[in-house]
């Protein structure tokens, strides 16, 4: 694989994937969870991942980095065992005090070109050189203030084997624990898409959107032997998941239709 330094503009390969069912019950099943929920449609959470790897398979290196910000549109669902095509390319690249910060834009197409998923993502390429240093860029501000508010709806306990059974080569640091240590980080830290799984299942298990329109930002990593709570406001605008009484992944819901 020959690398290329990130820079506004590069444009990924174009190329065609598919999400099995068998690969979606894996992998929900590495998190505990019930992949019934989603029925013949494919659970959105994935294509976090894919749009990362189409980055990795385009020389685009995801090593070390860290999700900021993810916003996730489902414009249809994406059925299971569906080809789709996928096209994405950097929108910028900017210093900031820990490294730099990687603005991408991911799409996801039908075979007739419906677009069926956008997934648009913000990461921090940390420096090494920078280690100890503090700041990403301006910190958006809390969807949710105080996750007491908000209702509990499931709990779940993570455990070093099963982050190991749901990773994909990629970025180490979500499962060698060298490589983390490395990083910065007292363990690995599981990936931005692992998480939302958790809060897309609990919204699948209410009512199984056919639009969806997400922000998400990943405050606080989620360690591989972390306990976490699920957790949704009663107006169902937003939802997160929340350890030791703080918000760690928490999502703005701005259209669930």
């Amino acid at each position: 694989m020959q690398w290329h330094e990130p820079v506004a503009g590069f444009a990924y390969q174009p190329s065609v994937i598919t999400i099995t069912r068998e690969h979606q019950q894996e992998k929900l099943q590495a998190c505990g969870l019930n992949p019934d929920v989603f029925q013949e449609c494919v659970d959105p959470s994935f294509f976090i991942g894919e749009a990362i790897h189409a980055g990795i398979n385009s020389g685009i290196s995801a090593e070390g980095n860290v999700n900021m910000l993810q916003t996730l549109t489902q414009h249809r669902p994406a059925l299971l065992d569906e080809p789709l095509s996928v096209r994405g390319r950097i929108t910028a690249v900017t210093d900031v005090p820990r490294g730099r910060t990687i603005d991408t834009e991911v799409v996801f197409e039908s075979a007739s070109g419906e677009r069926v998923i956008t997934a648009n993502r913000r990461s921090l390429k940390p420096d090494p050189d920078k280690a100890g240093e503090r700041g990403a860029g301006e910190r958006p501000p809390p969807v949710v203030e105080d996750p007491t508010t908000l209702k509990e709806v499931a709990t779940h306990t993570l455990t070093p084997e099963l982050v190991k059974a749901y990773s994909r080569e990629g970025n180490s640091i979500h499962y060698e624990l060298e490589a983390a240590q490395k990083a910065g980080f007292r363990a690995p830290l599981i990936g931005g898409g692992m998480g939302v799984h958790y809060l897309l299942a609990y919204l699948w298990s209410q009512h199984a959107p056919q639009q969806l329109d997400l922000d998400i930002y990943f405050r606080r990593p989620i360690f591989w032997d972390d306990s976490f709570g699920v957790r949704v406001s009663d107006a169902l605008d937003a939802i997160c998941i929340a350890k030791a009484g703080k918000v760690a992944t928490e999502a703005r819901i701005k259209a669930l239709s």
